[in-house]
């Protein structure tokens, strides 16, 4: 199976400090199409004016990683925690059984612009926390290198993000070139395209659209100029 989820397809929100685009039915925006892909809940991709940004609120139970592609956001939680993330940098934070925390661009005249990704944990009330994690450059730079795993010892291995949840998800920075992973057919794949045009397994991707797979052996990403992609290995 695969499905071209395409950007302009995507939710729309005009908070006029706040653009957002919603891959997945969020807030006000509802589609019982895209509610979901396996434990990939949400994926927005979020324009954050300067010097504004998500006031005080709280999650539970979801795993949400802050993915920068330009700018800047400072973190403030209730566990006391606080830092600003770039790009080349990525925020893991687990809700668990709940925290609260706000989001700022405080720069004076840059604009922040992100991807806020939730993935539901395999555990419910796990104890919240997060961690902000350097991107190794050269694992992402001409291929595709795992950022996230749920696999803990893995993460420790090699200074990634852990999640509570059996999910990987790859980052590739590519140029013109072709690159391919290995899939495991029982399970299912999205990819992302961040940035660029590509041809993901033979369908045509411009910025912003989704290729939403299943029952697939083979990950086969063709790119005939920069481009930025993530890819999500999830569970069925």
């Amino acid at each position: 199976m695969l499905q071209i989820r395409r950007s302009k397809e995507r939710g729309h929100a005009d908070h006029g400090w706040l653009q957002s685009y919603h891959s997945f039915s969020f807030s006000e925006y509802y589609d019982p199409k895209f509610m979901g892909f396996g434990p990939l809940r949400v994926i927005n991709e979020d324009w954050v004016a300067p010097r504004t940004g998500f006031g005080t609120h709280g999650h539970r139970d979801m795993e949400i990683i802050t993915y920068m592609l330009d700018g800047e956001l400072s973190h403030r939680d209730s566990l006391g925690g606080g830092s600003a993330i770039r790009p080349n940098q990525i925020q893991r934070m687990s809700a668990g059984s709940g925290i609260r925390h706000s989001e700022m661009n405080h720069h004076p005249s840059d604009t922040a612009h992100l991807l806020q990704i939730w993935i539901e944990p395999a555990k419910l009330g796990v104890d919240p926390g997060y961690k902000d994690h350097d991107l190794d450059v050269s694992t992402i730079t001409g291929q595709l290198g795992l950022i996230v795993t749920g696999d803990e010892a893995q993460a420790q291995a090699h200074d990634i993000a852990f999640i509570h949840q059996d999910a990987r998800v790859y980052a590739g920075r590519l140029k013109a070139q072709t690159v391919s992973l290995g899939l495991d057919p029982s399970r299912k794949g999205y990819l992302h395209l961040a940035r660029g045009h590509a041809l993901v397994n033979g369908q045509s991707l411009e910025t912003g659209d989704a290729l939403l797979m299943a029952e697939q052996t083979e990950l086969r990403i063709e790119v005939p100029q920069d481009a930025e992609v993530l890819f999500f290995d999830l569970p069925a």
